[in-house]
């Protein structure tokens, strides 16, 4: 097999294993009202279809990596994928709530096992001087797939029901499974330093789960309920006995290398900042379009469709300025972007007009294509040898927690009333000062953007800071055999 062949197979597992989960949650959103009048059960047993499943990705996507970084990206891809089919079966094949809410979170265990597999896989087929094109393609291919959910989901559901949505993940699977079979990427060396600790594995999984569990609860029960006092308590307790013990292990979960490397570090900050701001942002203009401007959810979806547009369209552009100005100016420019693109939705009122507000979401798009572009691409080319795995799974928790932070802080600000044109009371601020302070949440953003690597090839031209080079692990030239 070439070199030119096994980068377009593994590039090919790549986005469709990251275009199967963003399908995933995407079509769920429109198939659960059937599943509720279906099954019979209540809002609150629906909203842990998606609560529970959340929970075990954000609770594994760290110890998955490092479990890929040990026995190799490929088998994690393929054991990911095909036990996330099996979920997916299964779960159309539920005969009650409890069934799906609880194959919901074993499938949530297989979306974390691949997941960080499908960012590794392009740091092993690709030297690290050419990594901006296939995760700008990655990228634009969420963006479609996170578009398209509503739309094949809506189709589903009328036509077939509510267990079509999975049906539908099966086929999918398997032949994502047989792509990564076909790949043929060189197996990670074994050493003494990617043995799993359990005990801190367990720790971090506690300090996840739990930190998304309370801010999810958060639109419910309020920033100062005791439920969330009590979650923060639990979250805070817990990840100080985890400090303690990675300081202390012989083989910590996130090993030094990995927590030293100021790039990685600043890329999971940068995102955990501005996708914070941007789905918080999102969460409010909803409301705002459908309550104060009049719309419906089918032409609320028509007013955003301009984010969508510039995130695939924008991927490729932020890939050609992160190579030619380098991974500093370019995720400076697209938080700018962010902030100016939420900053102009706070301005959305009852004369809104689809173009004015296209612009922001336009905006708002690039911006977040170019913070995620340049934050991937950093974090993948600066990948200490050997530890693409665990670092892939960094980056997809902060793209897990960001999310939920940000509606979290948009909940907690804005009271929305119960009825009436005007989503907000005297007891709540006004969606306009919740938009600007997620604005501010994105513009936090700015200084981890400020820390990354300033030259063009610092993240996407150069062997990884420390450590030696593995040629056959890495993807640096000659970091890829040649075949």
């Amino acid at each position: 097999m070439t070199t030119t062949v096994r980068r377009r197979l593994a590039l090919t597992a790549s986005v469709a294993g990251a275009m199967i989960v963003a399908l995933d949650g995407t079509v769920l959103s429109v198939a659960q009202p059937s599943l509720q009048h279906d099954l019979g059960v209540g809002v609150t047993q629906v909203q842990w279809t998606s609560t529970g499943y959340l929970l075990t990705v954000a609770a594994f996507l760290v110890i998955a990596g490092r479990l890929g970084d040990r026995y190799g990206h490929p088998r994690m891809l393929c054991i990911g994928v095909l036990g996330f089919g099996a979920a997916s079966a299964g779960i159309a094949l539920a005969p009650g709530a409890g069934w799906v809410i609880g194959l919901r979170a074993v499938q949530g265990v297989f979306g974390a096992l691949l997941q960080p597999a499908t960012l590794a896989l392009l740091r092993l087929a690709y030297p690290a001087d050419r990594l901006g094109r296939p995760v700008a393609v990655r990228t634009s291919a969420i963006g479609v797939a996170a578009a398209a959910g509503p739309v094949l989901g809506g189709v589903l559901v009328a036509h077939f029901g509510w267990r079509a949505v999975f049906v539908i993940n099966v086929p999918v699977a398997l032949a994502i499974a047989a792509l990564t079979l076909a790949v043929r990427t060189p197996a990670p060396a074994r050493t003494v330093s990617q043995r799993l600790d359990a005990v801190g594995a367990a720790l971090l999984a506690t300090v996840l789960a739990a930190l998304v569990h309370t801010l999810a609860g958060v639109p419910a029960q309020g920033w100062t309920g005791l439920p969330t006092l009590l979650g923060f308590a639990v979250v805070a307790g817990v990840a100080a006995v985890l400090v303690v013990h990675e300081r202390r292990a012989e083989h910590p979960i996130v090993p030094p290398v990995v927590a030293r490397s100021l790039p990685v570090t600043a890329s999971m900050a940068l995102l955990l900042c501005t996708s914070g701001g941007m789905f918080g942002a999102l969460f409010v203009a909803t409301f705002l379009l459908q309550d104060v401007v009049g719309l419906d959810p089918f032409t609320t979806g028509l007013w955003v469709l301009p984010l969508t547009a510039l995130m695939v369209l924008g991927a490729p552009v932020a890939a050609a300025a992160l190579r030619r100005f380098g991974p500093r100016p370019t995720a400076l420019g697209g938080t700018g972007l962010m902030v100016v693109g939420i900053a102009s939705l706070s301005r959305l009122g009852a004369g809104s007009t689809p173009a004015v507000t296209g612009v922001a979401f336009a905006v708002l798009g690039a911006g977040f294509a170019t913070v995620m572009v340049t934050a991937t691409g950093t974090v993948v080319g600066e990948a200490p040898a050997g530890y693409a795995g665990v670092i892939g799974g960094l980056k997809q928790t902060a793209m897990n927690v960001g999310p939920t932070l940000g509606i979290a802080v948009a909940a907690g600000l804005m009271l929305l009333a119960p009825a009436g044109p005007a989503p907000a009371s005297a007891a709540g601020a006004t969606p306009a000062t919740t938009l600007l302070v997620l604005a501010a949440l994105a513009a936090l953003g700015l200084l981890p953007a400020s820390l990354l690597p300033r030259r063009p090839g610092a993240a996407s031209g150069q062997p990884p800071r420390g450590g030696s080079v593995q040629p056959e692990v890495t993807g640096s030239a000659p970091r890829v055999r040649q075949t």
